[in-house]
C-alpha cells in the first residue's frame, strides 16, 4: 500500500524551511510531504487555508504542526476523514475556546513577551509581531548554529498579535489520535504546558527532547522525522 501524505504546517516567526531536516528524512522513506505555507493571519483563516490543502491530497493523512501551527492544525482537520493522525511539534492542542496566549501562560517559563519587537501597525489597525532579531536565537532556537539563527531571524514571518489572542475551535485531538514531541528547553511555550496539552490530548507518545529550544524539529530533525513515521505507520 502506498504511504500517507505527510502536512507539515509551520508556526510563528518560522516559514517552511523550518521542516528542511525533517521534509529530507521523510522524503528519504517515500512518504509524499508537503510544507504548507502558514498564512499567520488568523486562527479561523489559515486552519481553513490549510483545510484547502489537505481537500487536494487524496488517501490518508499525518497533520504536523509547530508552535501555533499545533492551533491551526486542531482547527483544519474539520472533519475531514482522511486526517489520520496528528503530530504537535513542541506545537499548541488548545480545547475549543482556548487561545495561544492562555496556553502559553498557563504555566511559568515562557519569555517570549520581552523579547518582541514593537508591534508593526497593518493597514487594516492590526499588529504584526516579531521577535527581535538579536534575541532570536536565545529565545527560539538556542541549539541551533549562530549562522544559521541569523538567517532564520532575518527571514522571520510574523503572526498577527489577534491570531495568538484568537479563540480555538472544535478540537481535532479529540477524535484523532496524537503525537507529541518538544524541547526540554523551549522558551516560547513551556515544556509542562506542553506535557499538559499532550496528557490532554491523551497522546499515543510523547517526547520532551533533552535539551532542545522551541525549534526541535530544526535542531533534532531525526528524532521529530522518526515520531511522524511512528505516527504514520498507525494511519494506514
Amino acid at each position: 500500500m502506498s504511504k500517507p501524505s505527510i502536512v507539515l504546517v509551520h508556526g510563528a516567526f518560522a516559514d517552511s524551511s523550518s521542516w528542511d531536516g525533517v521534509v529530507t528524512k521523510l522524503r528519504a522513506q517515500g512518504y509524499p510531504v508537503i510544507a504548507a505555507a502558514n498564512p499567520l493571519r488568523s486562527v479561523k483563516g489559515d486552519a481553513a487555508y490549510v483545510a484547502s490543502v489537505l481537500d487536494s491530497i487524496e488517501g490518508p493523512i499525518v497533520l504536523v504542526g509547530h508552535s501555533y501551527g499545533g492551533t491551526v492544525i486542531t482547527n483544519a482537520v474539520n472533519g475531514n476523514a482522511n486526517v489520520k493522525a496528528l503530530v504537535y511539534v513542541a506545537g499548541f492542542a488548545p480545547d475549543k475556546g482556548e487561545t495561544a496566549v492562555y496556553l502559553s501562560g498557563k504555566f511559568p517559563g515562557g519569555t517570549l513577551g520581552p523579547t518582541l519587537a514593537p508591534p508593526v501597525t497593518l493597514p487594516d489597525g492590526g499588529k504584526d509581531l516579531y521577535i527581535q532579531q538579536d534575541k532570536f536565537r536565545a529565545q527560539f532556537a538556542a541549539d541551533v548554529p549562530a549562522v544559521q539563527t541569523t538567517r532564520m531571524a532575518a527571514a522571520q514571518r510574523p503572526v498577527t498579535e489577534a491570531a495568538l489572542n484568537e479563540a480555538s475551535g472544535d478540537a481535532a485531538w479529540k477524535s484523532v489520535p496524537s503525537w507529541f514531541i518538544y524541547g526540554e528547553l523551549d522558551n516560547n511555550i513551556p515544556a509542562a504546558a506542553i506535557s499538559y496539552m499532550a496528557e490532554r490530548a491523551g497522546a499515543r507518545k510523547t517526547v520532551n527532547v533533552k535539551g532542545a529550544s522551541h525549534v526541535v524539529m530544526v535542531s533534532h530533525p531525526d528524532q521529530v522525522a522518526k515520531l511522524i513515521g511512528e505516527a504514520a505507520a498507525s494511519a494506514r
